[in-house]
């Protein structure tokens, strides 16, 4: 049958051009998506002044189709997804290969699903222009354009709406015309009329199974199958994905699947019309059960508080309250934790020591300590192995609590070794690094140790392996190792001790310390100039890691961040930061590793607002948890922002830090940074004043030797040595006419996240945080 058209329409850039470019190259051209996205559209339009041949494999069968009757240029085969049985796939196979093999026909295909299986090799012969559904949304521009010619009277808000959800989707944009702009009805109507144009047409048990993998977002085949109780969901998704592009896979090595928005929101819809209340808690269960064996305790929390799950929840929250807070999920878990009602908490001594741990990590003392002495009281009425259970929470608290510092820390461990050994108490496994690369600035602050490490290394070492278990082993040489290093002993003795404590702790302890020992090599490997091996030290662990101990990552991710600060590796640095948490949104104090090195960003940004800001944070929490390491290293960065800011304290600062630093003998902590203080000496008439002529003829000898080492270290750009792209520069001069980023991206043909990456990228390299400041600047600068 011939058909042309003559509606008002507007054209899928991406979809017209790739259907031209395969127009006059000869190639065939298959068009796929869900249905009402336009692909019919888009061919009935582009062949209106042409003569073609349309047919749809819902009405006819391959019979219909003899050659010779096909006298048109073009042949359209529709509803391609409708050909299910085996014999029609053949014989539609053999009529397809034979238009193909014309050199007087063009072919076109279209389907609600991705090339099907049956016709791969066909395929791979004839090099199909594959045209996706993605191709056919229209941009930001268009939909606004499409709105007002209907004459739809939105505002802004409405139009922002409704371009989230829809996305350009041809027929969002129809039913939101047709509901008069109410995003609410309009995405009833579309739920509608996917229940009756599109579901109705699958198999029960297909229509079942995604009904039912409809609560979660993002699935795996065991979670599918986990959910369901369906033993086939590869078959199941096979068939649904000749049904149409529903959902796609996430990645091929992780196998994560995604439902696509508006099917999974219209599934959730049916599946709350077509199932019990009782038969939904089920599917939630199962899934909560599945993420819990898998060690996702949020994921399964979120899906055991949907209907109300109190049991679940309370056993998990126990269950996580037994880790040490490195491995439990406290500040993540935090709002599940708070609800809980309190005389609840306080029939369970694990619960009552996760509720005074959570709250000293919250930095609300006065809870923690509160929930301390509930427990105390509960352990003075409780009897046997309930008065022992308490007393084993107690003493974990005693030694954890992150705002108790270590004030009589040495008598806690005497202690609880005694009880330990007459099996009076049982305690878990206590990691002393929460995480990062260091036992002086771990989860403790043991800077007070450092003055007599060796006598406590000798009196307390056999106790605290003991106490510690697993995380112990390694603990005492690596301590000693980083003691002596920050105190710029001899290199030779710091670096057998950390391949003594290395060795130990791969021989049966935990990954945590050999985090701690590879840490210390790359320190000590920058010092000695030997940077490109302590980055090879950091990036191999990493590998290993990413099997044996992804928790460890993001500080790793970190420690590579610091080295490559000396070298002056932009992109990678950008990359890190891309990934840091935000302190201007929530300061979580296991976060610290990755604040402090944030600080060093900033500075070589020349964002010294930023880092001025973020430093009176961690000073604060320094002195609150009684943390010395971060107090001397947050001082003595102050001391240069508030230098660069030209505040007349940083003189003052500069001091502080030093005295401190000198107290302990604490040399590496200020050469390791001497690039960025040691020129601050010479703008000043006044000298540092030092009490130890040893230590400081230490730290400016060994300074000075690192300032010529890494010449670049944290050096913000001077003026006009940024460097712009001409597309960055053509933006930012748009910006600075007041142009709107939607208004941008079409004129200069680019994607709206390509403009805003632009823009990201360079208020990055002009060290500021918005648009107004990114112009002034440039044009200070002479960039536009």
């Amino acid at each position: 049958m011939m058909r042309t058209t003559g509606d008002v329409y507007l054209w899928p850039a991406a979809a017209e051009k790739k259907l031209r470019m395969a127009y006059q190259a000869g190639l065939p051209a298959y068009l796929y998506g869900v249905t009402g996205v336009g692909k019919t559209s888009l061919i009935r339009h582009f062949l209106e002044k042409k003569e073609y041949f349309y047919v749809s494999a819902l009405n006819t069968t391959p019979d219909d189709l003899e050659s010779e009757k096909i006298t048109a240029p073009v042949i359209v085969l529709d509803d391609l997804y409708a050909i299910s049985d085996i014999r029609l796939k053949d014989a539609y196979y053999q009529k397809i290969q034979e238009w193909m093999e014309r050199n007087d026909l063009w072919v076109v295909l279209i389907s609600r699903a991705p090339f099907p299986a049956w016709l791969l090799s066909l395929r791979m012969k004839y090099s199909f222009v594959m045209i996706g559904e993605e191709d056919f949304c229209l941009t930001r521009e268009q939909q606004d354009e499409y709105l007002e010619r209907y004459g739809l009277q939105v505002s802004e808000e409405q139009l922002e709406k409704a371009w989230a959800v829809g996305r350009g989707n041809p027929m969002s944009l129809r039913i939101f015309v047709m509901e008069n702009g109410n995003l609410e009805a309009t995405m009833r109507t579309v739920w509608t009329y996917l229940e009756s144009h599109v579901y109705d047409q699958w198999d029960t048990e297909l229509q079942e199974f995604f009904m039912d993998i409809s609560i979660v977002e993002d699935f795996t085949v065991s979670l599918a199958a986990m959910i369901t109780g369906n033993k086939h969901v590869e078959h199941m998704l096979a068939q649904g994905m000749e049904t149409g592009s529903f959902f796609a896979k996430m990645g091929e090595k992780d196998g994560v699947w995604r439902c696509k928005d508006a099917m999974r929101w219209s599934m959730e819809q049916r599946l709350h019309k077509k199932r019990s209340p009782e038969q939904i808690s089920r599917l939630y269960y199962n899934a909560g059960l599945y993420y819990e064996m898998e060690g996702e305790i949020a994921k399964a929390l979120e899906m055991y508080k949907v209907y109300d799950d109190t049991d679940s929840i309370f056993r998990l929250l126990v269950a996580n309250a037994r880790e040490n807070a490195t491995i439990g999920n406290y500040y993540e878990l935090r709002n599940y934790y708070l609800e809980l009602p309190e005389d609840l908490i306080r029939e369970n001594p694990v619960l009552m020591m996760g509720m005074s741990l959570l709250q000293s990590i919250l930095m609300n003392v006065d809870e923690s300590e509160r929930w301390y002495h509930e427990l105390e009281e509960y352990q003075k009425r409780a009897e046997g192995s309930d008065a022992r259970e308490a007393r084993g929470r107690l003493i974990t608290l005693d030694i954890s609590l992150p705002h108790r510092g270590i004030s009589g820390m040495t008598e806690l461990l005497r202690a609880a070794g005694v009880l330990i050994t007459d099996r009076k108490v049982h305690i878990p496994e206590l990691s002393v690094t929460s995480n990062l690369p260091s036992m002086m600035n771990g989860g403790k602050d043991f800077c007070e140790w450092s003055r007599k490490d060796r006598e406590l290394a000798v009196s307390l070492g056999k106790i605290i392996e003991f106490v510690l278990g697993k995380y112990g082993k390694g603990l005492v040489p690596l301590a000693l190792a980083e003691s002596y290093l920050e105190k710029g002993q001899d290199d030779y003795e710091v670096m057998a001790l950390i391949q003594k404590g290395r060795m130990q702790a791969e021989s049966g302890g935990k990954i945590e310390q050999v985090f701690v020992a590879n840490g210390l090599l790359c320190w000590m490997y920058l010092i000695r100039q030997d940077l490109e091996e302590a980055l090879h030290v950091m990036q191999t662990f990493r590998e290993r890691c990413k099997k044996e101990a992804p928790k460890l990552i993001a500080n790793i991710d970190t420690f590579l961040c610091r080295l490559h600060l000396y070298r002056g590796d932009t992109a990678e640095i950008l990359a890190w930061l891309e990934s840091a948490p935000d302190e201007n949104r929530e300061f979580y104090i296991l976060e610290r590793f990755r604040y402090v090195t944030k600080v060093r960003v900033y500075l070589q940004q020349g964002r010294y607002e930023a880092a001025y800001n973020l430093l009176q944070q961690l000073l604060y929490y320094a002195k609150e948890m009684e943390r010395t390491y971060i107090r001397i290293e947050s001082t003595l960065l102050l001391a240069v922002t508030c230098y660069k800011m030209d505040r007349k304290e940083w003189k003052n600062l500069l001091q502080e830090a030093v005295s401190e630093a000198e107290s302990y003998h604490f040399v590496r902590i200020l050469t390791k940074e001497a690039g960025l203080w040691l020129p601050l000496l010479k703008k000043s008439r006044e000298e540092i004043h030092w009490t130890d002529p040893h230590f400081q003829r230490q730290v400016l000898e060994e300074g000075k030797r690192m300032a010529q080492m890494y010449p670049g270290y944290l050096r913000t750009k001077a003026e006009g040595e940024v460097t712009l792209s001409d597309t960055a520069r053509k933006i930012l001069r748009m910006q600075a006419e007041g142009d709107s980023m939607n208004k941008i991206a079409g004129q200069l043909g680019l994607a709206e996240v390509t403009v805003k990456y632009h823009c990201r990228e360079t208020y990055r390299k002009l060290g500021v945080n918005g648009k107004a400041a990114a112009v002034n600047e440039a044009r200070k600068r002479k960039l536009i």
